[in-house]
């Protein structure tokens, strides 16, 4: 198995990323069907996103 190394990047869950940018969890959901928030990554059937992606996202707006 290969190892991830230093390009191992922890991904946020939702509950994490809604206390991070300190809105409700139901708003994080509501931007991820209508695509307003930050990219999103499926893991097995989890969203999870990217420090890299939110970032982004914020400087975007």
């Amino acid at each position: 198995m290969a190892e991830l190394g230093d390009e191992a990047e922890r991904l946020w869950t939702v509950p994490e990323l809604a206390r991070f940018l300190r809105v409700p969890v139901s708003t994080v959901y509501k931007w991820r069907t209508t695509g307003d928030g930050p990219r999103g990554i499926r893991v097995g059937r989890y969203v999870r996103y990217r420090e890299r992606d939110v970032a982004a996202w914020l400087a975007a707006h």
